[in-house]
């Protein structure tokens, strides 16, 4: 269900009602785009039924479903009908269009392709845990869980919450993990991994496949080569691929998390109780790993709309608006885009 994860803190003062949650989803439902809409987003029912519920609870645990659609207008298309337009004003009227008016034209162009152009849909899992006070978005994009946190902040009152962060940072401890080969308690290293030099050449080695325990990648830290990217397996129950900015990619259950379960036992509450189950072990043990969480008082002290990071943080918070209360969302320089091509999610 879940491939990747982008993981929030939510700060204490929120009182979560899972139909206060719901009522805030429904004032955003996604409709298809319209004739000459470029994009559309919005809430799907998580279980595919028509009319059901925009939020789901299984075993306390919160899912949502975030689509989007968008148009696929070429760009090379746009400026031919665009120069189109340009020749026929030339021909008809004896002069060439400005600046301004060719921007208009652009835009005229837009709207008479839109209603022909393609659509692309994607879609995205949205997991709150209000036990652990979590929430989690299926997606290694920083830009686009900016988007679903803006709509949560907006729509739900007091709804403070901050990307996790952690006192060792994963660059750090992974340099660690793999100059010592002594990953930490529960995980284990396994054969791929991303070392990006820091200097001016931003030389890149890459493995894949490939064993990890060799003096060669200890060679390339030794020379100014941190790790980006490097794939662990978590109580032989879960691999993925940890990155510099703590998002977690290529998420997999392996087989001793299927172990005792049936074919018969699929199904939406099935899948949702299983990787909520094991991620929700996960996450704790990967924020112990790393030296345990970094930033506290969220929503607590000053107005929100005043709220600063400590002194003692060594990275800004970025504010965000949402219903007249400023919500930390997040370090004011997110992690890197991994993904920008990527479209819808």
């Amino acid at each position: 269900m879940f491939k990747n994860m982008i993981v929030y803190r939510i700060a204490e003062s929120w009182q979560g009602d899972l139909q206060v949650l719901e009522e805030a989803l429904q004032k955003t439902v996604f409709a298809e785009c319209g004739a000459t809409q470029e994009r559309s987003v919005g809430w799907v029912p998580p279980r595919g039924e028509q009319h059901g519920p925009l939020a789901e609870s299984v075993a306390g645990q919160w899912v949502m479903r975030f689509m989007s659609e968008s148009k696929m207008l070429p760009a090379s298309v746009l400026n031919r009908k665009v120069n189109e337009k340009a020749e026929h004003i030339e021909k008809t009227e004896g002069r060439k269009p400005g600046k301004k008016e060719k921007k208009e034209l652009k835009d005229e162009a837009k709207l008479d392709l839109l209603p022909m152009a393609f659509t692309k849909q994607g879609s995205m899992w949205v997991w709150i845990d209000p036990q652990a006070r979590t929430l989690v978005l299926d997606t290694s994009a920083q830009g686009r869980a900016d988007e679903i946190v803006s709509l949560l902040v907006e729509g739900l009152p007091g709804f403070a919450l901050a990307l996790v962060d952690t006192q060792t940072s994963p660059q750090a401890a992974m340099a660690h993990w793999l100059m010592t080969q002594e990953p930490p308690a529960g995980f284990s290293i396994d054969r791929e991994c991303e070392l990006k030099a820091a200097d001016e050449s931003k030389a890149v080695v890459r493995y894949a496949r490939h064993p990890l325990d060799i003096d060669e990648v200890r060679q390339h830290i030794e020379h100014g080569k941190m790790p980006t990217k490097l794939a662990m397996t978590w109580d032989d129950r879960v691999s993925f691929v940890l990155t510099e900015g703590l998002q977690i990619k290529k998420i997999a259950l392996l087989d001793a998390v299927m172990d005792g379960q049936s074919q018969d036992d699929g199904g939406f509450d099935t899948d949702v109780a299983i990787a909520t189950g094991e991620l929700s072990r996960l996450i704790p043990d990967l924020i112990e790993a790393l030296g345990g969480e970094g930033r506290t008082g969220l929503g607590d002290g000053l107005p929100a709309s005043l709220q600063a990071a400590p002194a003692a943080q060594t990275l800004p918070v970025r504010l965000a608006q949402g219903r007249g209360q400023g919500t930390v969302t997040g370090p004011a320089v997110a992690p890197a885009d991994t993904a920008p091509e990527e479209a819808p999610f």
